[in-house]
């Protein structure tokens, strides 16, 4: 069995464009692992291996690959940073045990690295900080680490200072070893000196050194006791201290370099082995029973133990599925049988592979630790657990935010709906973020997403890969519709054609019934006058009905039709009569109970900056919003609100514009509320415009 104690599990993730990739592509080379680095900016990383990622720079998918360094294995997983992707973030933080996060060293701590850092918080990751692009006009190692102390409420250790900055940048000083490191103008991460600290530098490394250490024998009261006293402590003690405190949350490790001329990777690869905890050094996963309670047993990080493996991650490549999975305890072997907690159903293992972005090297089993992909898995979905069979149990799932935005789709011809249907179904599997329904009312497919650019790249991804073309509707509202007034009313139906006729007749009352209670219906008829067998006739007519409001055609809510009384015929009257009079009932009645339209109240909660706060709230009283409250945090201000969903189209584009692309928001539906008459005028109005442009 592997030695755990030589794993590393760790995730890169950032602001986009604060290097990312660059930094994973460099690790790669330097590990060996690759050996010809491809760039970003050429389409050719290694890790954006998906054709809209070349063609954009970006990263949308996180890409998973292992390599090992100073006889230490690591799995990467390159994240992305665009915030409309962070689901792909949050999903990779679940199942790391360390991270790694880059920033900017001209952009500094930008709004995405806000956000990640948060869900790393939450997922309580143990990191390590990389200032990258030292060498970038505008680079200020010192500005950014005064960023992460006062945006992100972190403690940054500071490990190494840079030697020039900009165009001169040439090397680090190590603050523990004292040494200063080197590199030359070949870009080969390999040339470079160990030299001793530029003279003109002495005095900083002394002042950086002592808060260094000091900082880090806090960890250790001896250790503490004899340094108060005069007594320097080893390098190794120090190092024991930094990564006490490290996994602790105490405090980040912190480092600069180029990742793009090769200056520095070295250092925080060393960082990584040094600091950030194995797989057996992280608090344990609670297992939960299926009501997602806990039951005070834990999956500990030990082959020995039941198997337990979490999937995160569904690909579909061109060998077909993709699950991802990180094995938390016991060992998995191909040809196993396991139990997915979710679906209740046990699946056999086929092939295991380990992942380098795009290909594979097979593998005989993997164990607690361990990060792997299965080939070829039926019914696993994102956040479903793995088991042995003879000992269920779940682990934590994951929470995904709901799509905060929705566009109809719809296929070009009609050989295209089959292959839409399809394609629509491996996206959904592998993005959870990504849902679909069809609109009942309109018949239409309505994709939902996080953002914009979201749905353009599934739209783009539905287009290249799987080859169908759609047509692409603007989003529409889901109104409702209701009355207010209570109404008393009566309805005769009456049909000689010659032979048996048709008669009903229906006494009525309709009342506004009570928010969220849909539609009711009570006989009080006594006496026969309408028979007990024709009531359920009455109620379907009404029934019926409802489903097309009389104002614009909306469904129509929350009202009680009581059955007071009525005649009828004893060779005339029959079930269709009755259901026939209260259709024409309804057509007469409604619109002299106050009818009127019902708008979806979305509940909206956005982040902003601090010095955002009133243009935010501002943008949300324009918008109809009511202001329920605001919390301020650490990084900014949480603002709750309520806000009509037709006034919420567009909003993440004018959010980033006021807030410097910092703001951020979710959404879910309220309550349905009436509409205010200009905005109800307007809906109707269209709405007569769309049934008249139907029958022509």
């Amino acid at each position: 069995m592997a030695d755990l104690s030589k794993y590393r599990n760790i995730g890169i993730f950032a602001h986009v464009d604060a290097g990312k990739t660059t930094t994973t592509e460099r690790i790669l080379k330097l590990t060996g692992k690759i050996h010809k680095t491809g760039e970003v900016h050429d389409g050719e990383a290694t890790t954006d291996f998906m054709e809209q990622e070349a063609e954009r720079g970006i990263t949308i998918q996180s890409a998973a690959t292992s390599c090992e360094w100073n006889d230490h294995r690591m799995n990467i997983i390159d994240t992305p940073g665009h915030v409309d992707f962070t689901i792909e973030v949050y999903r990779s933080l679940k199942v790391l045990d360390g991270g790694v996060g880059v920033f900017c060293a001209s952009g500094g701590v930008e709004p995405q690295s806000e956000t990640n850092w948060r869900y790393a918080n939450e997922s309580e990751v143990a990191r390590v900080i990389f200032v990258n692009k030292l060498d970038r006009m505008g680079g200020d190692f010192y500005r950014v680490v005064d960023q992460v102390e006062n945006v992100l409420g972190a403690n940054p250790l500071v490990m190494v200072l840079p030697i020039g900055i900009e165009d001169d940048f040439t090397g680090l000083v190590d603050l523990l070893t004292r040494k200063a490191w080197v590199w030359d103008d070949s870009g080969r991460p390999e040339n470079y000196e160990i030299q001793d600290v530029p003279a003109d530098m002495a005095d900083a490394v002394e002042e950086w050194r002592e808060k260094l250490i000091e900082t880090a024998v806090e960890q250790d009261d001896d250790l503490m006791e004899k340094y108060l006293e005069g007594e320097e402590p080893s390098v190794e003690d120090i190092k024991r201290c930094i990564r006490k405190g490290t996994i602790a949350l105490d405090f980040f490790p912190t480092y600069c370099g180029s990742a793009f001329k090769n200056k520095g990777i070295q250092l925080v690869l060393d960082a990584v082995v040094d600091f950030l905890p194995n797989p057996t050094e992280v608090k344990p996963q609670p297992i939960t029973d299926e009501e997602g309670n806990e039951t005070g047993e834990v999956a500990t990080v030990d082959e020995k133990e039941p198997f337990r493996a979490l999937a995160f991650k569904i690909m579909d490549d061109r060998f077909g599925a993709l699950t991802f999975i990180r094995v938390y305890s016991g060992v998995l072997k191909k040809g196993d049988n396991v139990l997915n907690t979710f679906t209740g159903k046990t699946e056999r293992i086929g092939r295991i592979v380990e992942m380098h972005a795009d290909e594979r090297i097979e593998l005989d089993g993997a164990q607690a630790g361990d990060i792997v992909a299965v080939v070829g898995m039926k019914n696993v979905q994102t956040g479903h657990t793995l088991c042995d069979p003879k000992h269920p149990g779940t682990l934590e799932p994951m929470v995904f935010p709901d799509p905060v935005i929705s566009i109809a789709v719809a296929p070009k011809d009609k050989g295209a709906a089959e292959k839409m249907g399809i394609a629509i179904g491996k996206m959904v599997a592998e993005d959870p973020s990504f849902r679909v329904e069809t609109d009942e009312d309109s018949g239409e497919t309505i994709l939902k997403g996080m953002g914009e650019l979201h749905l353009d790249i599934k739209i783009d991804i539905m287009k290249r890969t799987h080859g169908v073309e759609v047509t692409v509707g603007a989003p529409q509202v889901a109104y409702r519709e209701t009355i207010t007034q209570k109404i008393e009313d009566t309805y005769t139906h009456k049909k000689q054609t010659g032979g048996s006729g048709q008669f009903a007749k229906i006494d009525y009352i309709i009342e506004p019934g009570e928010p969220g209670s849909g539609y009711e219906f009570e006989s009080k008829v006594t006496g026969g006058n309408v028979p007990r067998e024709f009531w359920p006739a009455v109620q379907k007519g009404f029934d019926v009905s409802a489903e097309k409001g009389v104002l614009a055609g909306y469904p129509c809510l929350d009202f009680k039709v009581t059955l007071m009384d009525g005649g009828y015929h004893p060779v005339d009257s029959s079930a269709v009569a009755y259901e026939l009079a209260a259709k024409a009932a309804y057509r007469q009645s409604m619109p002299k109970a106050g009818a009127q339209l019902m708008e979806p109240i979305m509940k909206v909660d956005v982040f902003t900056p601090d010095d955002h706060v009133g243009d935010v709230i501002g943008d949300l009283n324009r918008r109809r919003g009511m202001i329920q409250g605001q919390d301020a945090g650490a990084t900014g201000v949480r603002i709750k609100a309520e806000c009509p969903l037709s006034e919420m189209f567009g909003y993440i584009g004018d959010l980033r514009t006021m807030t410097s692309g910092r703001g951020q928001f979710s959404m879910e539906f309220l309550h349905y509320m009436p509409c205010p008459k200009n905005v109800a005028e307007e809906v109707i109005k269209e709405a007569k415009e769309r049934e008249e442009a139907s029958k022509k």
